[in-house]
């Protein structure tokens, strides 16, 4: 039987509008379609065989880089039809891969199904605004969506810093300077260090993976410039807490204050597949900043956040819950995704119950 190549399979990802590309060691490569593992109907890989897929689209840094440390990550253009983002690892002793897709076309927010209330956020003069949720819910996709929005309609100079770079942003009215992690600097925290110095107006923090990072993050916003930045956290009100709780004690009260005066926005997203038609929707929860939501924060009573999501509409604000359940009114979701990716489940089937009972 002939080898499988790296191009015919990457031409089968994108011609099934799949997510991701599985190459392990020992079955089938596998792709993740609307948010479905997918065996493809060939035999079983050999090490040889994954090895040579390897080689053929990872350079011999990399191919090092997987020698002494285990695993690489690194982005990968597939000529001018699709960039992937790559993760290859040691397994069982052979090797394997994962590819993930990320498209040329940018969507808009509309496509994405952000309300207008996010674009008005978009041209403040600084601040942090938040993109939360889980590995695979869209935070690229959203950020990127929005980094474009500023540079078509901003003469600014926009820095990202990304580990790898995914979306590659040409110059619009904006400048926009991309720096990828372990390549062109050697962490985030020093990345964000060396932005402050480069005449920045917006900053797009890859993700905020620990103390030092988020640290440097929170002081670009405070110091005049806008951050963009990620965190795997769903809800607003535990993407403070985990902020919060990843500083030492002694400096919680200090951290509470500063992000009481710089965050502006908290959008935290899931991706569920749709019952309607073919494709994925995301689920947003939307936290814009208030005077009564920045004194919590400062308080230390996040708590009580979620109410003032819940009666802040006329903000552009709404809960995840309230979004999945719009989504399931509407027929785009299924009963299981909304009950199992909602946080209050009691409140959710209440709110059914009672929409049966005025519907009767």
């Amino acid at each position: 039987m002939a080898r499988l190549e790296m191009s015919d399979l990457l031409d089968l990802v994108l011609e099934e509008g799949a997510s991701d590309l599985h190459i392990p060691c020992f079955s089938p490569p596998v792709i993740r379609q609307h948010g479905e593992m997918m065996p493809l109907d060939t035999d079983p890989l050999t090490p040889e065989d994954t090895e040579y897929l390897m080689k053929s689209i990872t350079s011999e840094a990399n191919q090092q880089k997987l020698q002494q440390d285990g695993g690489v990550d690194f982005g990968f253009a597939f000529g001018d039809r699709a960039r992937f983002r790559v993760s290859v690892f040691k397994a069982k002793g052979g090797i394997g891969m994962v590819l993930r897709t990320i498209p040329n076309t940018l969507l808009t927010m509309e496509q994405i199904g952000l309300p207008p209330s996010v674009k008005d956020i978009l041209f403040r003069p600084r601040g942090l605004v938040l993109v939360t949720g889980p590995t695979g819910s869209g935070k690229s996709t959203t950020l990127a969506s929005m980094i474009d929005i500023l540079n078509t309609e901003k003469k600014d100079h926009i820095i990202t810093i990304e580990d790898p770079i995914e979306f590659y942003h040409e110059h619009k009215n904006s400048v926009v300077t991309q720096r990828e992690v372990h390549n062109d600097v050697p962490s985030f925290s020093e990345a964000i260090r060396r932005a402050l110095r480069m005449d920045p107006d917006t900053i797009l923090v890859g993700e905020m993976r620990d103390l030092e990072t988020i640290g440097a993050a929170i002081t670009a916003a405070e110091t005049g410039h806008l951050v963009f930045a990620t965190l795997h956290t769903t809800g607003a009100a535990e993407t403070v807490d985990r902020i919060v709780d990843s500083f030492p004690t002694t400096q919680q009260a200090q951290v509470r204050t500063q992000l009481a005066s710089t965050l502006i926005c908290v959008i935290s997203q899931v991706l569920l597949k749709r019952i309607d038609k073919k494709g994925r929707v995301a689920a947003f929860e939307i936290l814009i900043q208030t005077p009564s939501i920045s004194a919590l924060i400062r308080d230390g009573k996040t708590f009580r956040i979620t109410s003032d999501i819940q009666t802040g509409a006329k903000w552009g604000m709404n809960t995840l819950d309230a979004h999945l359940l719009q989504l399931y009114n509407d027929g785009k979701i299924s009963y299981g995704d909304l009950i199992t990716k909602c946080r209050d489940a009691e409140g959710v089937i209440a709110s059914i119950k009672q929409n049966m009972k005025e519907g009767n």
